[in-house]
């Protein structure tokens, strides 16, 4: 399919997608001799490349920058714009996942805390029989680690790379290494979503995801992340002034 048009959210561009508009994008990724990358945007981010230069170049190079967050079809709404629907990077590992073992995509799982990253690999595998996982490895986005990490992921022969830092440094990680990793096709910062694949965080009910309360959910379970949620008050604020 051809590539959206963004939608510039206080200049943070957001594509009008679904999942299966996503999907489909990856299937033409995965076709190109390249690495694209896709970023799973939210309030929080939105209002972290606020302030973050680097950051805000790199979700302007992304090549898709999905709406994770249901604050930003809101503000799509308030500008006079349309996000079709939000596409959570917790759900799109799980269809990532089975459309990788439909097509014989090698998957490299990077990130989160040690052992995490092969447990997740277990419960995919479990999932979807056919998933070749070329590796896993936690490492670190310290760039005294880069090349090591990098050359890892290179052996492995992965074409789809789950990068779990943390936002912004997953994202400044694939960024910095585009060019460095010429069989991967397609790589995506996914969060906490490994944690949440081996349960060891838990997602929202589905009524209060329905509702836009993902957040509050998370908030009640990790108090210490109330900081980091202040972000989404500013944001509001923001997109009301216009």
């Amino acid at each position: 399919m051809p590539s959206p048009t963004p939608i510039p959210l206080l200049g943070i561009p957001v594509h009008a997608v679904t999942m299966a508009d996503t999907l489909a994008l990856v299937e033409g990724y995965m076709a190109e001799p390249r690495l694209h990358q896709i970023a799973t945007v939210n309030p929080e981010f939105v209002m972290a490349a606020q302030s973050d230069a680097e950051f805000r170049r790199v979700l302007e190079q992304a090549d898709l920058c999905l709406p994770d967050g249901v604050g930003l079809l809101y503000a799509a709404r308030r500008y006079g714009r349309r996000l079709p629907e939000r596409v959570p990077g917790s759900e799109l590992v799980y269809r990532l996942a089975e459309r990788a073992a439909a097509r014989g995509w090698p998957l490299f799982l990077l990130g989160a805390a040690p052992g995490v990253a092969e447990e997740a690999a277990g419960v995919l595998c479990s999932l979807y029989p056919n998933l070749c996982v070329a590796g896993t490895y936690a490492g670190s986005p310290d760039p005294a680690e880069n090349e090591a990490i990098v050359r890892r992921v290179n052996d492995s022969g992965a074409a789809l790379l789950f990068v779990a830092y943390g936002a912004p440094k997953q994202d400044k990680w694939i960024a910095r290494n585009r060019d460095a990793l010429p069989a991967v096709r397609v790589a995506i910062g996914v969060g906490g979503s490994l944690d949440f694949v081996t349960g060891r965080a838990v997602r929202a009910p589905r009524w209060m995801q329905r509702l836009g309360l993902e957040w509050l959910h998370r908030l009640i379970r990790e108090p210490w992340r109330w900081r980091r949620m202040m972000a989404l008050p500013r944001f509001a604020w923001r997109v009301w002034r216009g």
